[in-house]
């Protein structure tokens, strides 16, 4: 059922409501038109009842030589009575049970005593007074006094032939009225929420935060202030944490300074050169924590500039380290982007496959209005289990602590939080002719 209906809130509201609305309005529909039928038939079978009565009471008590006279003077109005031997109801005619039965009662509460009664309607054409066709509408009562048939003919006003059209309409015209009534109540509780949902979902701590204009009822527009005010608070709790990295990587850089100086000053070559690997180790590690943790919000302005150009450089420079890198021949292809960031995020991508595979290939190409920069190596690839893990920050595959074999575990995860930074998307594939390929894809708009 949930398969169904709309995802939308409006729509699900306009489905349900909708659907509820017309089974009550059917339900109602029909209720009401049952009972205007029986009103109507009354109303038109009620004076011809009554009269039938009437002469049948005056019958019965005229002497037998007044009782023809009593006849002659009651056909009157498009009414007619005779006494017959047969009923002008045949018994196997269609007859009216629920007019039999008031014709009964009515007789026994004149008093009159009778064998059987029968009632049936007909129609007959006839010429109208403007000279087109028409139809008269009679009531055929019956009543069977001792062996002899009161018969009577009564013309009935004709049924109202649109009374199912004029109640449908009604009916339609106020499901129509409640229906729009409810879905612009809807339409007002949709629309501050789309807002509140767009909002959170363009809020990614790299800027100001967007402001929901506060609307609709009450409650809902104490929702949207409580969003805003989380979002002021976020955005202090980031900025606080940007400054307490910052003193942390101020306040740490100054004694690894201070070892390095002190690590020159001792006479043992090789303890010298372990301690400085490892004092430039942790002066690395910290500067990939610090990078990593303000990656996420952009301290450096978006610039135009070419990105073919940028990883040009960067592969330049991992050459003149001697290590394989190639560029493959690509188009210039413009990008705003912050170099930096972009930049350690390619180099980052680079030296993983150089570390694990001895070499890489780098691309730069545009793919449906994006700027994409694929990184490619022949190594052994990556479990498919772990590709989506291997961005996480601190996580390897290779599970020693040893940066030699392992690194940090935080290239991939800068690299990934750049192109967050940028609007873009991480993606690592393994190749199927072998090894890796990670692609990052950017905004082409330049």
């Amino acid at each position: 059922m949930s398969r169904l209906l709309p995802k939308s809130l409006i729509g699900q509201m306009a489905v349900l409501i909708g659907a509820a609305l017309l089974i009550a309005q059917l339900i109602n529909f029909t209720l009401i038109l049952n009972e205007r039928q029986k009103t109507s038939l009354a109303q038109s079978q009620g004076p011809a009842v009554a009269r039938f009565v009437t002469v049948a009471s005056d019958l019965v008590q005229a002497p037998p030589d007044f009782r023809f006279a009593v006849l002659e003077d009651a056909p009157r109005r498009g009414a007619s009575f005779r006494i017959a031997p047969e009923s002008n109801v045949a018994a196997d005619e269609e007859r009216d049970s629920s007019t039999e039965a008031r014709l009964g009662q009515s007789l026994a509460n004149a008093g009159l005593k009778v064998a059987e009664v029968r009632a049936a309607s007909r129609s007959e054409a006839r010429e109208s007074r403007r000279g087109g066709p028409g139809e008269t509408h009679f009531l055929l009562l019956s009543a069977k006094f001792g062996s002899a048939w009161l018969n009577g003919r009564i013309a009935t006003p004709r049924p109202d032939p649109w009374l199912s059209a004029r109640l449908g309409l009604a009916t339609l015209l106020l499901y129509l009225i409640v229906l729009g009534a409810t879905l612009f109540v809807a339409a007002r509780l949709a629309r501050p929420l789309r807002d509140l949902a767009a909002a959170a979902e363009r809020f990614g701590g790299r800027e100001a935060p967007p402001t929901v204009a506060s609307r609709g009822p009450s409650d809902l527009r104490r929702a949207i202030d409580a969003f805003n005010a989380m979002n002021g608070r976020v955005v202090a709790l980031l900025d606080e944490k940007d400054r307490m990295l910052g003193a942390i990587g101020h306040d740490l850089r100054t004694p690894l300074a201070s070892l390095r100086i002190r690590a020159e000053s001792v006479e043992d070559e090789e303890e010298r050169a372990a301690m400085a690997a490892t004092i430039a180790e942790m002066a690395s590690m910290l500067e990939d924590i610090v990078v990593l943790a303000r990656s996420g919000r952009a301290r450096e302005p978006e610039r135009a500039m070419d990105v073919t150009a940028l990883a040009d450089a960067l592969v330049e420079e991992q050459r003149a380290l001697g290590r394989s890198v190639t560029l493959l021949p690509s188009d210039p292809q413009p990008a705003k982007v912050q170099p930096t960031l972009l930049r350690r995020a390619i180099r980052n991508l680079i030296d993983n496959a150089v570390k694990y595979a001895g070499s890489a290939t780098v691309e730069v190409r545009r793919e449906t209005g994006r700027v994409v920069i694929a990184v490619a190596d022949t190594g052994p690839g990556l479990p498919p289990d772990q590709l989506e893990r291997v961005t996480e920050p601190f996580y390897r595959v290779e599970q020693s602590r040893n940066r030699d074999t392992g690194g940090s575990g935080l290239g991939l995860a800068i690299a990934r939080a750049a192109a967050e930074s940028h609007a873009g998307e991480l993606r690592l594939m393994n190749r199927p002719e072998g090894g890796l390929i990670a692609t990052l894809s950017l905004p082409g708009d330049a």
